[in-house]
């Protein structure tokens, strides 16, 4: 004989219903957004800011180049000095020094003269063009050189990258590699980023437990903790791991008021109608519910609202619902809430390959394999698309979208199809 509750749980009759309920997609995802708000910003090594966005303007302190310098290596040379060169008739100049990079020319170089160069090295005084090595022939003390140089001819020129004063990178800009090499360019050894939002995940349900755990008679692994986490890990944010709440009151409510620590709550499971279903009534207590079930499939039992003023979701406990609602709404909340501009994922257009019935009234995610062939993207259903199966998901790399005016759609239609492979589009 099992023993499942310690206490009486609320049931879901008992929450308010001033909250909005059957919901479109985007009406949805307009009021997480308009929730979700912009986390302030921490100074950071330059290295350290990989995958953050900034949170300050950075402009340069110099300019870039800070000297005119060779873009080759070869000889440092007037150009006039060069007209009419061939391999027939080469210019013979006297080599009056030897340039490495990281060093200048002391004096002015005269006509009929040059200096041997390096890139990157300072252009001496006097001289207006750079002979290329394949140009020249290097003699005792001298050069041929066999082709015109023309002024200007690979010089990179004071200023030309940036000029001092130049807003270089802006509030709002991702920090890839190139915008880490540009920070050092610029003199920073850190810069302001936005933080990344620290999102507290919690299951829910007595039938869960470890992986690593025996599987008892009833009982099921807690793969959502995980795969939910892995979600907020893999678009930036910071998951903290609050474990399973079992289905009463008091423990639910302990997790949650500690989850509400974080800049996010995510909770999975327990949102449905059935009278152990605690989540909704707890999070409706304690926090406020915007909306609540979203005319889509799966992931139709979504509850969202605020905790303490920060964004609390409550997912399906149906794994494969719970990563396509995570797709639809908590990534952008993340993303948004990280200062990025690009929150959805990117959609493209696709011809079916095979008929495909839906539901009408909601909009369907189908799980789906997208392939790109000569510039056009073909489209097929993953597998069985059951909201607790969770190999189709992994079996996917795409969401084919079907509105909630269909009932069927047919071979060689055109649908829209949500990447999951791709970066995110504005």
């Amino acid at each position: 004989m099992y023993t499942f509750r310690t206490s009486q749980p609320i049931k879901s009759s008992q929450v308010p219903d001033a909250m909005l309920e059957d919901i479109e997609v985007e009406r949805a995802l307009q009021i997480v957004l308009s929730t979700a708000h912009l986390l302030e910003g921490q100074r950071r090594a330059i290295l350290d800011c990989v995958g953050y966005v900034l949170a300050e303007d950075v402009p340069a302190d110099m300019d870039i180049p800070p000297f005119d310098n060779s873009a080759m290596d070869g000889y440092a040379v007037l150009a006039s000095d060069t007209v009419g060169a061939s391999s027939e008739t080469p210019v013979q100049l006297r080599v009056v020094a030897d340039l490495p990079a990281g060093y200048a020319h002391p004096t002015v170089v005269r006509g009929g003269e040059a200096v041997r160069i390096m890139t990157g090295a300072p252009l001496p005084p006097g001289t207006d063009a750079i002979a290329r090595s394949e140009m020249t022939i290097r003699g005792d003390g001298t050069v041929l050189v066999t082709a015109p140089a023309k002024p200007g001819q690979d010089v990179r020129y004071r200023g030309e990258d940036v000029k001092q004063g130049d807003v270089v990178l802006t509030r709002g800009t991702p920090v890839r590699p190139a915008e880490v090499g540009m920070l050092a360019t610029l003199g920073r050894r850190d810069a302001l980023v936005v933080r990344r939002p620290r999102v507290a995940v919690l299951t829910t349900g007595d039938e869960l437990v470890d992986p690593w755990e025996p599987v008892a008679p009833g009982k099921i692994r807690n793969s959502n903790l995980y795969s939910i986490s892995a979600q907020v890990k893999a678009c930036g944010g910071e998951p903290i791991l609050l474990g399973t709440a079992r289905d009463t009151v008091e423990r639910l409510e302990a997790k949650v008021r500690l989850g509400a620590e974080a800049d996010m709550l995510i909770t999975s499971g327990g949102v449905s109608v059935g009278d152990y279903d605690v989540v909704k009534p707890v999070l409706a207590r304690m926090g406020e519910i915007l909306f609540w079930k979203v005319k889509m499939r799966p992931g139709s039992p979504v509850v969202f609202g605020e905790i303490h003023g920060k964004p609390m979701f409550g997912l399906p406990g149906n794994p494969t619902a719970s990563i396509v609602a995570f797709e639809q709404f908590v990534r952008p909340a993340i993303l948004h809430m990280s200062g990025r501009t690009a929150l959805r994922r990117r959609e493209v257009e696709a011809t079916l390959e095979e008929n495909v019935k839906s539901r009408p009234g909601v909009t369907n995610f189908v799980r789906a394999i997208a392939t790109e062939r000569d510039g056009q993207w073909l489209v097929r259903r993953a597998g069985e698309q059951g909201s607790a199966m969770l190999r189709s998901m992994v079996q996917s790399n795409a969401l084919l979208i079907v509105p909630e005016t269909a009932s069927r759609l047919s071979i060689g239609d055109k649908v829209q199809v949500q990447l999951l492979d791709l970066p995110e589009t504005e």
